[in-house]
């Protein structure tokens, strides 16, 4: 049984929030037993942050409390379904995480990544300053004749439809919690208990022959369809020194991916999502040959994630992005491509920032921290943590798939990102504007001053 690290909860009810963060802590501890080298991550991540507080005092916290950036984690599951993924939402959706945003990493990488994917998390500014928690959530696409055949994916289907991720006794109580607007004592440890239970690493035999099969095809659609539970793929901490960390885990003997994913290191704002990742291990897994023996493998399949977070862009500022990682992510194509500082951002409309009155009537901005995922990030970290890059057949037509297609497989309102964080731009110009007594665009208008001064904010 996975212990929690939630207090006693008789006579206690429990909001999404507080199911969100228990449930971040206790996948992170349960992740940390599984895969050790998480535990050495999480230590690096907390020397270098208190390194960068101490070096930068406030400053270090302008996107988010050093208090959110501790607690914060993604996690990163993997479903093969609509039905899955449906059961998943049910979940997530019992702890105020909604899915936001549709990424397609089938032609993000070179390797063979049959996925596409969206992102569980909270979208309301309060709930994110409350627990960030989010999960990235791939499923599989196993019609796309790029990667499978007729005949793999019916058995493929097959196989999947058989299996029973998530029990009806959790089901139950995440839609209690939906529609209650959280949980009662007892009820909130179970729903705890049976959450953490179901993403742990399954422990039934895998067959050889077919996860081989699979393997050939995708290591990652092995890892989803290949086996008959799911289980937390990566468990990713915040750091606010990104290269920092990746120098020091080296110097700890654990090998890193070969490069940090992303925007590059420059002297200007911090912008999207940097990341990186130890390399896979090797783990013992059970498995069952085809004449019947339980013989011992190793799979490398879980790897340890690291994020460094910025600013959001526009739309605009998302469309020079996207540009710029085609020309390379150096710092010279981004000195060419964004502002040297914050002012620039906002100037040009680049970056998203949010807008409050001061008790001394001066406007203060602050830039709002990017909630969200880069495919050809996601799909950068999947391709250098795979042993094999699989099969794919470009010759064959691809199986379309959008946003509205994902909605529709996850039976909810598929959020726009971009959308959220105009939303929080347009609620606190309104704020503000109430305070002083005049119109948000008269306010959009009025220079305003960063709350601290950063690298890359305005002097």
């Amino acid at each position: 049984m996975t212990s929690l690290d939630i207090r006693d909860t008789r006579g206690t009810f429990w909001e999404p929030w507080q199911l969100r963060a228990a449930f971040a802590r206790a996948l992170s501890d349960m992740y940390g037993r599984e895969v050790p080298a998480y535990t050495t991550l999480l230590e690096v991540s907390h020397d270098v942050n208190a390194d960068v507080v101490r070096a930068r005092g406030a400053d270090a916290e302008r996107l988010g409390s050093i208090d959110r950036v501790t607690a914060e984690r993604h996690g990163a599951i993997r479903v093969g379904t609509p039905a899955e993924i449906q059961q998943v939402a049910r979940i997530f959706g019992a702890m105020g995480m909604h899915p936001v945003g549709f990424y397609d990493l089938r032609d993000a990488s070179s390797s063979s990544v049959p996925v596409i994917s969206t992102a569980f998390r909270p979208i309301d500014r309060a709930e994110l300053a409350r627990n960030p928690f989010r999960v990235f959530t791939s499923m599989l696409v196993p019609s796309d004749r790029r990667f499978f055949s007729a005949d793999l994916q019916r058995r493929l289907e097959r196989f999947l439809g058989a299996r029973t991720l998530f029990g009806p006794e959790l089901l139950a109580l995440a839609d209690r919690a939906e529609a209650d607007g959280g949980l009662a004592g007892d009820d909130a440890a179970a729903f705890l208990r049976l959450a953490t239970a179901a993403f742990e690493l399954g422990r039934e035999p895998v067959d050889q022959a077919w996860y081989r099969e699979l393997e050939a095809v995708s290591a990652v659609a092995a890892d989803i369809g290949g086996v008959p539970t799911t289980h937390i793929n990566h468990l990713t901490p915040r750091v606010l020194d990104i290269d920092d960390l990746y120098a020091r885990m080296e110097a700890r003997g654990i090998t890193m991916i070969d490069a940090i994913q992303g925007p590059p290191l420059w002297e200007g704002p911090d912008v999207l999502l940097r990341q990186t990742s130890f390399r896979a291990l090797a783990e013992p897994r059970t498995f069952r040959t085809p004449d019947g023996q339980i013989v011992q493998d190793a799979l490398r399949v879980r790897f340890g994630e690291v994020e460094a977070r910025g600013i959001a862009l526009t739309r605009e500022g998302r469309a020079r992005y996207d540009a710029a990682v085609v020309q390379g992510a150096t710092p010279e194509v981004w000195r060419r491509t964004f502002p040297a500082t914050e002012a620039g951002l906002v100037e040009q409309g680049l970056g998203y920032f949010t807008y409050e009155t001061t008790d001394d009537g001066a406007v203060a901005r602050e830039p709002i921290v990017y909630e969200d995922f880069l495919p050809r990030s996601a799909a950068g970290i999947f391709q250098s943590n795979l042993t094999e890059e699989g099969s794919k057949d470009a010759s064959q037509a691809g199986e379309e798939r959008d946003a509205d297609w994902m909605a529709g497989a996850v039976g909810r309102e598929l959020f726009d990102p971009f959308d959220l964080y105009a939303a929080q731009v347009a609620a606190s110009l309104t704020s503000a504007a109430h305070l002083r007594g005049v119109a948000p665009e008269t306010l959009a208008a009025t220079p305003a001053v960063p709350t601290t001064t950063s690298t890359g904010a305005d002097a």
